[in-house]
């Protein structure tokens, strides 16, 4: 599987400047989950607790608040990237987000799409590892709101 990953890897800058915003946005959304649910394993929860903490991080809402924390790290090349993804028309429309935090959405995964195709994982695990440790602290008030309540029990 390593192998694999090397060869999705092998794009150069050029190259993904090329492809499509919501192909780069595509596989970034694959990257940006893979690591959120390898940082929500080393909790230790059951894999029901496991869901809902992910969604602190997953969530069109939630993306859009990572943009914001990271962004002021971010080269202008990785800018121009965010942008082109935010910019692009959607090919859906989102039913639990605002038109505004899905576009940012889309605009990260296309930027951490971009840095994992073009093999720049340092810079992708720096930028999630701020994203990790800066944006779920953050969406933990809006998690709290969407975790299911225990049920009573049925008589």
């Amino acid at each position: 599987m390593l192998r694999l990953f090397q060869q999705c890897q092998s794009m150069t800058q050029a190259q993904a400047r090329q492809e499509h915003p919501l192909a780069l946005a595509f596989v970034g959304d694959c990257v940006f989950d893979l690591y959120i649910r390898t940082y929500v394993l080393g909790k230790k929860l059951n894999s029901h607790k496991m869901h809902f903490e992910a969604v602190k991080y997953v969530s069109a809402r939630a993306q859009a608040e990572a943009f914001r924390a990271i962004e002021g790290l971010l080269t202008e090349d990785e800018l121009y990237i965010y942008r082109r993804g935010r910019n692009t028309k959607p090919t859906t429309v989102p039913k639990n987000a605002e038109v505004k935090d899905y576009r940012s959405a889309t605009g990260l995964e296309a930027l951490v799409g971009y840095l994992f195709v073009t093999g720049q994982n340092g810079r992708l695990d720096e930028i999630m590892e701020h994203i990790i440790l800066h944006s779920g602290e953050q969406n933990a008030a809006y998690a709290e709101n969407t975790e299911p309540q225990e049920r009573e029990p049925r008589q």
